[in-house]
């Protein structure tokens, strides 16, 4: 598989400046709630008790640290697909503000790969909100996943500070974890499905146009992955989703 998987963890946690660490020492479930506190606001926040839960089942968060002080995290667990089998549910990934955007996500997420290689797990799945053009560029781009499948208003009506108001469409990623992490050179003949740069201020100018693109990508992803294609990578200068045939799809 080429480099090891906590050494590609390394790599990305030393760039962004961070260490890496299982989250389950005294203190360190606070520190997760606080980040999803300043993350989605109180209503994210989920019991104590169940970060213990967590671990104790096995599906321990990953942290990441700037000395002593926790600046991320990431939490999953196993699941069950009728087609992947067993394979581990991504749920929460978040930073604290000012360390967003530099890196600390990916890190995360590479941690994560490697915990699961280590349990003997190859798939992992999670989903993002498709107008998110950051989020769709770390997925599908820097950690070389695919998304195979949309839901048009997965979670129903939620009222955290990120999603209130807004239907809460997903695509769901599949990442495998045997393939080493990086972009996927793609075909020619990938279809485009071009996206706002930066939906969250676009919605907070006017939430009119906001809706209207949350509408058209929606219809768009629906009926393409409806039809057998899968979102193969994105394209940050363009913004758009590169979507192929799943036989098309480079390894």
């Amino acid at each position: 598989m080429g480099t090891s998987a906590w050494e590609t963890a390394g790599a990305a946690a030393a760039s962004a400046g961070v260490t890496l660490r299982a989250a389950d020492r005294p203190g360190d479930g606070t520190a997760i709630l606080e980040i999803v506190r300043v993350t989605w606001g109180a209503e994210g926040l989920m019991p104590p008790e169940m970060l213990v839960a967590f671990a104790e089942s096995g599906n321990v968060p990953y942290g990441a640290f700037d000395g002593v002080t926790m600046v991320g995290f990431v939490l999953g667990w196993a699941g069950v697909d009728p087609h992947d089998g067993v394979h581990v549910h991504s749920h929460m990934l978040a930073a604290l503000p000012d360390r967003r955007h530099r890196g600390v996500g990916s890190a995360l997420k590479l941690a994560q790969r490697a915990q699961c290689l280590d349990q003997g797990v190859h798939v992992m799945r999670w989903t993002f909100d498709p107008l998110i053009a950051r989020n769709a560029w770390l997925n599908l781009g820097k950690l070389g996943a695919v998304a195979d499948r949309f839901r048009r208003d997965f979670y129903g009506e939620m009222t955290d500070a990120l999603n209130a108001g807004d239907r809460s469409d997903r695509l769901v990623v599949r990442w495998d974890l045997d393939r080493e992490p990086g972009p996927r050179a793609l075909p020619p003949n990938a279809e485009r499905l071009d996206v706002p740069r930066d939906y969250p201020a676009l919605r907070a100018e006017d939430p009119i146009a906001g809706q209207r693109e949350r509408d058209r990508v929606g219809l768009a992803l629906g009926e393409l992955l409806g039809d057998g294609r899968i979102v193969a990578g994105f394209d940050p200068e363009a913004s758009a989703y590169l979507l192929l045939e799943p036989k098309d799809l480079p390894v």
